[in-house]
């Protein structure tokens, strides 16, 4: 079973059609496959070098400042101490890797999931060239007659330079190619603009590539 998508041209009309495989295209989205799969690559995006000097790493005398007893000041071993000013930090935050195992089943079913919930709802939008020749305002018109919503999601394929170069500075859409494309960008989007080359490149990747949704069980 397959579901088709009109092709259009840059000036909006209809040039062909493209078949869109149901088992990547229309399948019941895991909800919390995608937010595992989800959550864990924000977390993978976060850099982890945040760091606090303790005690032992910040300038300062080891000399106790004053002497046990006798003052009446609260008694102090070190100008060092956490307490003090210009003091060491406790608990601070150290260097560390906030990546998530995430098993590849799952980051495509997640995919699959996303795609197929914006198919559905008539979002998947397939053009035949976006430019023949590298011009932004053109490229983003051509892009932007499907869809006047906010977020849009632009799919190219790597061989598509002017493509690229066309949109890769503007500000109101995403750009991506088509072996790089995820769920968290599809959730993102409120439409998904593919060029016929990207998508065709796509669908016709090995069926090892894509996760059965039955295969693929969520962790607790």
């Amino acid at each position: 079973m397959s579901l088709k998508v009109d092709v259009k041209n840059a000036e909006g009309k209809v040039v062909g059609s493209v078949d869109l495989p149901a088992e990547i295209f229309d399948v019941q989205a895991n909800i919390p496959l995608i937010h595992q799969v989800v959550t864990a690559q924000l977390a993978a995006a976060r850099a982890g070098t945040a760091k606090a000097k303790n005690r032992g790493e910040v300038s300062g005398s080891g000399k106790k400042p004053f002497k046990q007893k006798g003052t009446g000041n609260a008694r102090q071993g070190s100008v060092r101490a956490p307490l003090q000013r210009h003091g060491g930090v406790s608990h601070g935050p150290i260097p560390r890797s906030y990546d998530q195992r995430t098993p590849k089943k799952m980051i495509k079913a997640a995919l699959r999931g996303t795609l197929s919930d914006r198919q559905r709802e008539d979002r998947i939008h397939v053009i035949d060239q976006i430019a023949e020749a590298p011009s932004t305002a053109a490229s983003i018109a051509a892009v932007r007659q499907f869809s006047s919503r906010k977020n849009l999601l632009v799919v190219v394929s790597r061989t598509e330079d002017i493509a690229w170069r066309s949109l890769r500075n503007a500000t109101d859409l995403h750009l991506i190619v088509n072996d790089q494309i995820n769920a968290y960008d599809v959730l993102k989007s409120d439409d998904v603009v593919f060029t016929e080359k990207a998508i065709r490149e796509f669908i016709t990747k090995p069926a090892t590539a894509i996760a059965r949704e039955s295969e693929v069980e969520v962790s607790a």
